[in-house]
């Protein structure tokens, strides 16, 4: 059978699924219409005969079925969707915490796509890839002017199959070559965790709620706790989400047992509400703050929703995603699935956590951000459903995902900055080469995987500085002026250590000296006291 006929064959399948037939018997309404997945399908196969006969140009079946599906999909709401095969395996792979690959975490730069870190013990490592390696070719094919996510697509594959890389490194006159023999490659919902100053520990659980997102919890809070921890920022930013399970185990670590953790409202008749529970064990009672932005969405908007209902913490940030739909997934033939919503989440309260979608485009909807205007009132969904009140006294809203205690915009990106990032990748990646006279003790073989990195390591001083600006003056790509540079000294410091610490060490690193002056977490830090006054309160 060829793949663009059970593409086709698949359309019907999930016709009929939407329409009720996977889900138990057609409710009255159903029953009566004259639409059914047998009419459907003529009605198809006429236009796709009718497309084929008379379009001006060429007519791709397998592209027009997906986006058929898609779109029939997307008439229900957003969230429900289709995935090809390709698209379920990555799926599938990132629940599992883990995918297939060499073990490379990538850039697109100006002119290419980069090597920024390598994840220690995989494929990537043991073949002695390096920060700042540019990739030429992949497998013989041309990749110079690839996107990071083409790049990627082509690097990874199943278990035991190898890939030929064609690499340019600073420092080398000719290109290197690499056969690399793909494997697993970690995939952790914890990206990072470090203490801060006065017994702040932080925890960036940003990379979704996946089979291992609780016991990577534990663990991180062990090891701050025996580092001093008295408090903690856990950082859920640009988390999208993941297994409702998982997100219900996160609550449970700092709301005792038997609370509602989430409530779950089906299509069964009469709507009835299920409260699903927090479920014991180990409890954490120390000052909480919880870090939001219009990334977070559905288990994250779980996780916030419950530590306010409770009182249990602080929220600070910007206003979640507002995605509280329930996603059921579909096994569908030739490898394809497809997620199909079947309820809608509340906070423990009441709240519901979705943002309206009645309006506007899917675009729209997928570029909303959190962010408000000066005056907080611009494009505000309007609440649903009755206000609720904490034992606090803080009044709280459905509707509109959650909204953070403290209202703290993300720094403001501009394209000089942008610029000054670019020229900070470009300085470091020829400085760890050994390529910047007079510097050459910066240069680094390969990366050491330290995680964390010493506040007074790597500090950027004024000649190191100079340096960097002769570099990026002397670059006329980035159009970059001695003013330009001037007038951002610190974050072009920042950046530069950044960029160290990544090469040096570790992406962790690299990341830990942006969180260190990044404006959201330093008002988390300060909002400590104010999580330490409702703990006292419990």
């Amino acid at each position: 059978m060829s793949k663009k006929f059970a593409l086709i064959i698949i359309l019907f399948i999930v016709v009929g699924a939407v329409l009720g037939g996977l889900f138990g018997k057609f409710s009255k309404t159903a029953a009566d219409t004259s639409v059914t997945p047998e009419k459907i399908s003529v009605d198809y196969r006429e236009a796709l005969g009718v497309i084929e006969n008379n379009y001006v140009g060429t007519v791709n079946r397998e592209e027009l079925s997906e986006k058929s599906i898609q779109s029939m999909l997307w008439t229900l709401d957003p969230h429900s969707a289709f995935f090809t095969a390709e698209q379920y395996r990555k799926l599938n792979e990132e629940q599992a915490s883990e995918f297939y690959g060499i073990g490379v975490s990538i850039l697109q730069h100006r002119d290419g796509v980069y090597v920024q870190s390598i994840i220690p013990k995989t494929p990537a490592d043991q073949a002695g890839l390096r920060y700042g390696d540019k990739f030429l070719f992949v497998d013989d094919k041309d990749a110079k002017e690839w996107t990071s996510a083409e790049v990627s697509k082509n690097v990874r594959g199943p278990r035991g199959t190898s890939v030929n890389l064609k690499v340019e490194r600073a420092g080398v006159a000719k290109p290197l070559e690499f056969n690399i023999v793909r494997g697993g490659v970690p995939l952790p919902s914890i990206r990072n965790s470090f203490m801060l100053s006065d017994g702040v520990g932080y925890v960036g659980l940003v990379g979704g709620f996946q089979g291992t997102t609780s016991d990577e919890l534990d663990a991180a809070i062990a090891d701050l706790k025996k580092k001093g921890m008295n408090s903690l920022v856990l950082d859920l930013r640009n988390n999208p989400g993941g297994l409702l399970q998982q997100a219900i185990k996160v609550v449970s670590r700092f709301v005792p047992e038997d609370k509602t953790a989430v409530s779950v409202k089906g299509r069964t008749r009469g709507g009835k509400m299920t409260d699903l529970t927090t479920d014991g064990g180990k409890i954490e009672d120390i000052p909480l703050v919880v870090m939001i932005n219009g990334g977070s969405a559905s288990a994250s908007e779980i996780v916030a929703g419950a530590v306010q209902d409770y009182d249990r913490g602080v929220v600070v940030g910007t206003d979640s995603f507002g995605k509280g739909l329930v996603q059921r997934v579909f096994n569908l033939p030739y490898g394809t699935g497809m997620t199909l919503t079947t309820a809608r989440y509340y906070t423990p309260f009441g709240r519901s956590l979705q943002r309206d979608y009645s309006n506007g485009s899917i675009y729209d909807y997928y570029t909303h951000n959190g962010e408000e205007d000066e005056t907080g009132t611009e494009g505000k969904p309007k609440p649903v459903g009755s206000p609720v009140k904490t034992s606090s006294g803080r009044t709280l809203f459905g509707g509109r995902g959650i909204e953070p205690d403290i209202k703290v915009p993300a720094q403001k990106f501009t394209p000089l900055l942008g610029r000054i990032n670019e020229s900070a990748f470009f300085f470091v990646r020829q400085l760890v080469a050994g390529q910047i006279k007079g510097f050459e003790g910066y240069r680094r073989d390969k990366q050491t995987f330290v995680q964390t990195i010493d506040p007074n390591d790597l500090q950027v001083n004024d000649k190191l500085f100079e340096a960097f600006r002769s570099f990026t003056v002397a670059d006329k790509l980035n159009g970059l002026t001695a003013e330009n540079i001037n007038s951002q000294i610190a974050h072009a410091k920042t950046r530069i250590r950044e960029e160290l610490a990544t090469a040096s060490y570790s992406n962790e690193a690299g990341a830990q000296v942006l969180l260190e002056v990044d404006p959201q977490l330093m008002k988390a830090v300060e909002s400590i006291n104010e999580a330490r006054r409702l703990v006292a309160k419990n």
